[in-house]
């Protein structure tokens, strides 16, 4: 229990459902959607389509998403894939011929095919009740209304406003500023397209004059996409990944997604005796950080479309695990995870929503990068991601970019089960940091007995381009030690990610749990 003399968050206590987001708009509308008779898959994409009105930095109808279901009456997990494609045209070749070293982020070729509506879509005929026209009407209402821009939201578009290009900055600014708290955002361009895809479904987005708006923007900028690569979009369903810690098995997201670098890492862990130490200390921050300098090496190694992806194995068998293990000094940050592992081998929106009946979603959508690409469509506005800036352009990589190849993709959505039985969806934001986030958050549960909000409060440290990025929340003298073993110790401008989590109990309770770092909340009834 939290110490009620500081500030914090408590849990949310409900019965018939609760939504844990970053905006309590989103969450607000999730739990409308199950007292009108949705389920709690209703109720996910409605709030998650809120959110990218809410947070367009964010998300939006341009981007990918990833969703673990466990549907009503069963503790069977069905993962979803709402993820899009390269262009059939594109080649890696292509771009190294013009000199690339790398996928540019602002770029067309940075634009793989946009696959949450289509995911969206196809998960509401399948799990839904209630019909996509009632699911999208409160987005069709704050797109025209507008919603009131909140703190922490102004901070990362204030950040983000130089990513924004051509008619995106038309559509994104407020008389070409950025908008302040409390500014009126509003997207008529937006509420168009989901009358549409209300009355006509996924065809209204992917055919037709939707799909030439954004075809013809991303050609006007240079990319190959053409009206049958938005035609064929089409997502994947399959079974997570599994692992173990603490007792707990934890469900991932397969390929094209991270979550098997989650898993290596909580592997990794279970040689340090993490229960042992102080939580918040220098020891466990520098061995979670060396653990997971290694377990990201693999991802980058292995990771790419789930037809290319042929390490997944490797990388979730124990004994990877425990030879990588190996290689972690106790007392000393390596240089560089890719050559000390050489033999042995950030900007999204997350709801998750449990309903009455135990149905449980959980849901990660993304444009990437803060605002993706920066490429706006003309006439609806919608903007494009940067998924593709994830492809390698090294010959040969299992993640090198290839027409119709999906690149590996940072997002990734939680799920735990204990003896067999559903009993946390969670979700961890925060672009590069989803995995080691996943793991952080899975240990402070199992290893340290935090309940899910103190789980998600807890400080947190990221190892991410040279730099140990550590959150205020340690102390100076972590700080000075994590210093003293080498690490190049900075402090983010922002917080590190967000999270959220519901934890169902054997009492028929549901305990939701939001993230302080952004704005949203936990909601229930």
């Amino acid at each position: 229990m939290r110490d009620f003399h500081l500030p914090g968050r408590s849990p949310v206590l409900a019965t018939n459902g609760v939504c844990a987001t970053s905006h309590p708009l989103g969450a607000l509308v999730a739990i409308q959607t199950l007292q009108a008779g949705g389920n709690a898959m209703d109720a996910a994409i409605a709030g998650a389509v809120v959110l990218g009105l809410c947070e367009p930095q964010m998300t939006g109808l341009g981007g990918d998403c990833f969703a673990l279901i466990s549907p009503a009456g069963s503790d069977d997990v069905i993962s979803v894939n709402g993820s899009g494609a390269a262009p059939a045209a594109a080649t890696g070749a292509a771009l190294r011929e013009k000199g690339h070293k790398t996928v540019l982020p602002e770029s067309a070729d940075s634009v793989t095919l946009p696959g949450a509506v289509d995911a969206f879509c196809a998960m509401s005929e399948r799990w839904g009740r209630t019909g996509l026209d009632a699911i999208l009407a409160p987005a069709i209402h704050y797109a025209e209304a507008g919603v009131p821009v909140a703190p922490r939201v102004a901070f990362d578009w204030a950040e983000a406003e130089g990513n924004l290009q051509g008619v995106a900055r038309d559509w994104f600014l407020d008389n070409g500023a950025v908008p302040k708290v409390g500014t009126l955002h509003r997207h008529k361009g937006v509420a168009e397209v989901l009358r549409r895809i209300a009355a006509q479904g996924r065809d209204a987005f992917y055919t037709g004059e939707v799909a030439e708006d954004m075809q013809s923007a991303l050609a006007a900028a240079g990319g190959v996409h053409t009206l049958d690569d938005f035609a064929n979009v089409n997502h994947l369903t399959g079974t997570p990944l599994s692992g173990s810690y603490g007792g707990k098995e934890l469900l991932e997201h397969p390929p094209n997604g991270q979550g098997a670098a989650a898993i290596l890492l909580l592997n990794m862990l279970k040689h340090f005796g993490i229960a042992d130490m102080d939580p918040f200390g220098a020891e466990r921050a520098h061995i979670e950080i060396e653990c997971a300098k290694l377990a990201y090496d693999a991802r980058n190694r292995f990771v790419a479309d789930p037809d290319h992806a042929a390490r997944v194995a490797h990388m979730l068998d124990p004994q990877t695990a425990e030879k990588l293990a190996a290689l972690v000094d106790p007392n000393r940050a390596m240089p560089s995870a890719t050559v000390i592992s050489e033999a042995v081998h950030r900007d999204t929106i997350y709801i998750t929503v449990v309903d009455r009946d135990r149905m449980a979603v959980s849901l990660i959508y993304s444009i990437f990068r803060s605002f993706g690409s920066g490429i706006a469509s003309d006439k609806f506005g919608i903007l494009m991601h940067n998924r593709g800036s994830g492809f390698s352009l090294e010959p040969g990589h299992p993640n090198e970019l290839m027409g119709g190849k999906r690149p590996m993709h940072t997002i990734i959505p939680g799920m735990l089960r204990n003896n067999g039985r559903v009993v946390m969806p969670f979700g961890v934001m925060g672009g590069q940091y989803q995995s080691h986030g996943h793991a952080r958050f899975v240990s402070n549960l199992t290893d340290f007995g935090l309940d899910p909000q103190s789980a998600i409060d807890g400080p947190r440290c990221f190892h991410e381009k040279g730099d140990t990025r550590v959150e205020r929340g340690y102390s100076d003298a972590v700080r000075q030690a994590l210093a003293d073993k080498g690490h190049r110790v900075v402090t983010p401008d922002s917080a590190i990610g967000g999270a959220q989590a519901i934890q169902i109990h054997d009492t028929g309770v549901l305990e939701g749990a939001s993230d302080p770092r952004k704005d949203g909340c936990a909601l229930g009834y």
